[in-house]
């Protein structure tokens, strides 16, 4: 009754059902890594957001790349704006999805060094494709600011392109390294995204806070791909003994045409 089981059609089956147990349990292990992963970053962020502000001279230098574990972390600063050597970032977005710029805006310390500040996100228009767009000035005099501290922009993290022959004082990418050639001074390695002081009036839409990944998500995938496996071996033996009942009825009708008296 289970010979069956060596035809073409069935072995095909049986072999196509012993790949997909161990592919889907695979692939459940890797979901259930990306959980993992995701749910690290969200606890980095969350105690980077929760963590005590500091001088934003504790936690980097010139030159210094900013870590995964010092990402967020608020920080102040002291000192003033200077818009001469302002910037705007192209081709950013606000929390509408509208494409603008950034305003990129060094702070200059007490000490002379110089920290990069983004200020915000303002709209574009036709004329600042090909020119320094309309940027509203930030406070004057000394003034301290808060913000949140972010790792140098790079085009392999990012994957924004470095392009070349942009319109003058607009970039495509934060990096405090380029910003030091350019302005020839002490640049404090990565940049804030400011906080505060409250903006008033005409100024920048501030940057919103970094939300959580979902990694509940990933959990979930990883479950789903666990019970299709359990699901393959549990369809193949109900498909055989579908296929079994199927075969012994048919034997038995056969048995009964063959026994029925022929008709005189």
């Amino acid at each position: 009754m289970y010979r069956f089981l060596l035809t073409r059609q069935w072995v095909i089956l049986t072999l196509v059902a012993l790949l997909l147990i161990p592919t889907m349990i695979r692939l459940g292990i890797w979901q259930m890594h990306r959980h993992d992963e995701r749910a690290a970053r969200n606890q980095l962020v969350s105690d980077a957001l929760s963590a005590k502000p500091v001088p934003v001279e504790e936690l980097t230098a010139p030159g210094r790349t900013i870590t995964t574990e010092e990402r967020y972390r608020t920080v102040t600063a002291e000192g003033h704006f200077d818009t001469d050597d302002e910037v705007v970032v192209r081709r950013r977005t606000n929390a509408d999805d509208e494409v603008g710029y950034h305003v990129l805006t060094p702070f200059v310390l007490n000490d002379g060094k110089v920290l990069l500040v983004n200020r915000g996100w303002i709209p574009g228009d036709r004329t600042s494709q090909t020119a320094f767009p309309k940027v509203p000035a930030p406070p004057r005099g000394e003034l301290t600011v808060t913000g949140r501290l972010m790792p140098d922009e790079t085009t392999e993290a990012s994957g924004i392109k470095n392009l070349k022959g942009l319109p003058e004082r607009q970039i495509m990418l934060i990096n405090s390294e380029h910003e030091a050639a350019r302005l020839g001074a002490e640049v404090l390695g990565g940049y804030v995204a400011q906080t505060g002081p409250e903006p008033k009036g005409d100024t920048p839409e501030q940057l919103g806070s970094p939300g959580d990944e979902n990694a509940a998500l990933n959990y979930a995938y990883a479950i789903q791909w666990w019970l299709f496996a359990v699901g393959v071996p549990v369809g193949w033996v109900i498909l055989v003994r579908r296929e079994v009942r199927d075969r012994r009825e048919q034997a038995a009708t056969d048995s009964a045409d063959e026994a029925e008296p022929a008709a005189v």
